[in-house]
């Protein structure tokens, strides 16, 4: 008789002989650990990247939070990043907050710059750049259209990258989805006097990433956002793009000065 790990309960994530004991998402949180117990092993994600907005057209979508894990020293103390906050204001989406704890670091996910996002790697932030850094495992950047841990703009990877935007002037069109991995980037918006449908989210491991909205005119077109490590992205709401999900969900691109989605919160998991 074969079994499937995909519906069975006895299966699970938790690495092998430990169980998640605690997860923090708020900024900064006192960590109390059992007497006796010098190592954890965490896993961090970083806040996920804001998508854009633009004057007219439609704004792109922002990158994944990072994501790093590993054993580590005990700490009373853990920093989460926020999610990178999206705006009605033309120009680059906000960067993500990086998290940490112990010895384990994850960055945020690069804001939508103008029409393009990426990805952030497990190592820094980046600034509104079509590459992700090099990551905490030691994985190289990654630039655009090219696959990788932290992936660059307009692909997929452990953290997915946010997508361009679109302006033309009439037509039927669809939005570029965004890049998909353990963690989803924000889908791409479109601006237009014709027809439109916002790109949806990438989809992560555990949740789906949100549709686009539809409609004729540059009041729709706002993108979805990308999937968390535990949450689902938002659709996008007319030229508003989504949210990202919880756990480093990239934020969706609006259209024709929209508002932007932000970024869905980091996390920080403690397993003993």
């Amino acid at each position: 008789m074969s079994v499937s790990i995909y519906n069975n309960s006895s299966f699970t994530d938790s690495p092998y002989g430990l169980k998640l004991q605690q997860t923090f998402t708020a900024s900064s949180s006192s960590v109390v650990i059992p007497t006796g117990i010098s190592r954890v092993y965490a896993v961090v994600i970083g806040g996920g990247g804001a998508g854009s907005t633009q004057t007219t057209g439609g704004g792109a979508g922002g990158g994944a939070g990072g994501y790093s894990a590993g054993w580590t020293y005990v700490t009373t103390s853990v920093t989460v990043g926020a999610g990178g906050t999206g705006t009605s204001t033309a120009g680059a989406g906000a960067n993500g907050g990086a998290s940490i704890y112990g010895m384990v670091f994850a960055g945020g996910g690069s804001g939508a710059g103008g029409l393009t996002g990426v990805a952030g790697g497990g190592a820094t932030t980046p600034n509104q750049s079509n590459t992700s850094t090099v990551s905490y495992t030691g994985a190289p950047t990654a630039g655009t259209n090219v696959v990788g841990y932290g992936a660059g703009r307009n692909a997929n990877g452990v953290s997915g990258g946010g997508t361009d935007g679109q302006t033309p002037t009439t037509g039927t069109v669809n939005g570029f989805g965004g890049g998909s991995g353990l963690i989803g980037g924000g889908g791409g918006a479109v601006g237009t006097s014709g027809s439109a449908t916002g790109g949806a989210g990438g989809t992560g491991d555990f949740f789906a990433g949100g549709a686009g909205s539809s409609g004729t005119g540059t009041s729709f077109g706002g993108a979805g956002g990308g999937g968390g490590i535990s949450g689902v992205g938002a659709d996008g709401s007319g030229k508003n793009g989504g949210n990202g999900g919880l756990g480093g969900g990239g934020g969706g691109g609006a259209s024709t000065l929209g508002t932007a989605g932000s970024g869905g919160r980091g996390e920080v998991r403690l397993y003993y």
